[in-house]
């Protein structure tokens, strides 16, 4: 490691430590010396100089907190000296002409996709089996048990395997010790049978709780939602499951899928139980049709694509004190390049867009969107607030003891990830996104709830940074799991799949990384590398009930 210390920017007046630094330990930084008053483990900060109650706290050049207590040169920047503090925002004119990077090394890419008829493509080819209520999960289940083990699609597990071996020592007399202390057979998984369809990447099923019971509101969300997923790039056609009764209609769905795709041409097979009569017969026709469906699939292959058909969607989960130094600035390189290259990215979360909020309005091209961006944000807030908690309470407790402090020090971090390029378009979940560039999307901070959405409105690859790790993926859009350091990522090497430690370590320049990035991100759409969390059948989905959720 070339350095123990980083000030992220000029205009700075607290320092991050880069490793675990002990109390009395001189550092040196610009010329100036700083003696610790106490320990400070790597991802914190240490003040720059006396602070005073009140003085305000300045990381990536933004207000991210406050002193309610004197804090001494060379000490500790915690949660019982510092309370999260923001500045104001206010609409005001775009910011000057933005300077793409320098894009040779792309120019003129590829990747291998499918090709829809809208014009999108897709990283994969999968089915869809959905209920359109949660009264229909269990013929959902029912559906996976009898489709996806022979159409091949299912992941063997030696978990099973090793169930098989602690009966064994169980019956054999072991004891409690013996049991603990075996050594059982390995965790990988392989693919249990070979695809009946080559082409088709699986068949997935989108299990919620939605559809009735909660406020329409909830139920005309989770129709677009769907819709999205339905008409997204990555999926070849639905079999959707409906009741009958519920908030969450059949014309409702498919209004929804208008409003996405005016001429969709996809196989889409809608069954309604209370029309159809019989469980068994319409169950009987779900087969049928899914297995039309899945014939059809099939005869999509992979095309070249241009990179500007590429939709990054970007997520951070189990953010750390490195996230906004290394992986998340990471991916905003690479969301430059490729927003240069003319394709498009969502940047999401929006409680942890807190306190970074007047850049992104300065960034907007429109006017219009910057007054929508502004509202969605504060109303969201307001929202918060009006139930005891508000944006200042994100931070999880794994966040604050790796050095997230605040949720404006996380905020100024996490919006790291949508670089520096325009922003061309703000939406509302669950909108589509329509437009290429850089494009503002609102969720909640929660990383399962905005990878869902992200995907819905047209993310046909994610790129999710951890510093702690976090085990999730999504049924449809491959998730490149970043790690943020070099710890986490020999430590948790099967959930992860790029690392930018090397930032930390001094190997490797952000730009360099986020390059790197980019290419893995183009063999990834192409189908050349299976990311982890495809492998370890990661499919989480969770569809965001527009209450208040962090």
């Amino acid at each position: 490691m070339k350095n123990k210390v980083l000030k992220i920017h000029a205009n700075d007046n607290v320092i991050v430590a880069l490793t675990d630094l002990k109390k009395d330990e001189i550092v040196e930084l610009d010329g100036q010396s700083y003696t610790l008053t106490e320990d400070i483990a790597a991802k914190h900060k240490f003040a720059m100089y006396d602070f005073e109650v009140g003085s305000e706290i300045k990381m990536y050049d933004v207000l991210v907190g406050k002193a309610n207590q004197p804090i001494a040169k060379g000490g500790s920047i915690n949660i019982f000296n510092v309370k999260h503090a923001v500045n104001s925002f206010e609409l005001r004119e775009n910011q000057a002409e933005w300077q793409a990077p320098n894009l040779s090394g792309f120019e003129g890419r590829t990747f291998n996709g499918f090709h829809r008829p809208d014009g999108s493509v897709g990283t994969a080819n999968y089915w869809l089996v959905i209920p359109l209520v949660f009264c229909e999960n269990r013929n959902i289940e029912v559906l996976r048990e009898a489709l996806v083990d022979d159409l091949g699609y299912a992941r063997k597990h030696t978990y099973q395997n090793q169930t098989n071996d602690l009966i064994a020592l169980y019956k054999a007399g072991k004891t409690i010790e013996d049991i603990l202390s075996a050594d059982l057979q390995s965790q990988e998984t392989e693919t249990q049978k070979q695809k009946l369809f080559p082409n088709v990447d699986g068949v997935k099923f989108l299990l919620h709780d939605g559809g009735c019971g909660g406020t329409r509101q909830d139920s005309t969300a989770l129709c677009g939602m769907l819709a999205g997923y339905i008409t997204h790039p990555n999926c070849a056609g639905a079999t959707v499951l409906s009741l009958g009764c519920q908030n969450a209609q059949v014309g409702e769905l498919k209004a929804e899928i208008a409003k996405r795709d005016t001429n969709f041409q996809k196989p889409l097979y809608i069954l309604e139980q209370q029309n159809i009569g019989t469980e068994s017969e319409m169950m009987a026709q779900a087969l049928k049709q899914t297995f039309a469906g899945l014939m059809q699939a099939n005869q999509n292959t992979r095309q070249p694509a241009p990179l500007s058909k590429l939709t990054i969607g970007l997520e951070c989960g189990g953010s750390d004190g490195f996230s906004g130094i290394s992986a998340n600035p990471a991916i905003g390189y690479t969301s430059d390049l490729l927003i240069g290259l003319g394709g498009t990215v969502i940047l999401a979360e929006f409680p942890e867009l807190c306190g970074v909020e007047q850049e992104l309005t300065d960034r907007c091209v429109s006017r219009d969107d910057a007054a929508l961006f502004s509202h969605l944000v504060k109303t969201y807030n307001d929202r918060a607030k009006a139930v005891g908690s508000g944006f200042d309470m994100n931070p999880s407790p794994g966040n604050i003891k790796d050095g997230l402090i605040t949720d404006a020090i996380k905020s100024a971090g996490a919006a790291k990830k949508g670089g520096t390029s325009p922003v061309t378009s703000v939406l509302d979940y669950p909108e589509k996104v329509t437009k290429s560039g850089l494009c503002l999307l609102c969720t909640p901070g929660n990383d399962v709830e905005s990878t869902t959405a992200e995907v819905a409105s047209g993310a046909n690859l994610v790129l999710f940074t951890t510093g702690l790790g976090t085990p999730t993926g999504n049924p449809i859009a491959p998730v490149v799991k970043i790690a943020t350091n070099s710890k986490l990522f020999n430590k948790m090497s099967d959930i992860i799949d790029i690392n930018t430690g090397t930032i930390i370590e001094g190997e490797e320049s952000i730009e360099q990384a986020g390059e790197r990035i980019l290419e893995y991100a183009i063999k990834v759409a192409s189908g050349e590398i299976e990311v982890c969390a495809v492998r370890n059948g990661q499919d989480d989905f969770i569809p965001w009930k527009r209450g208040v959720s962090l």
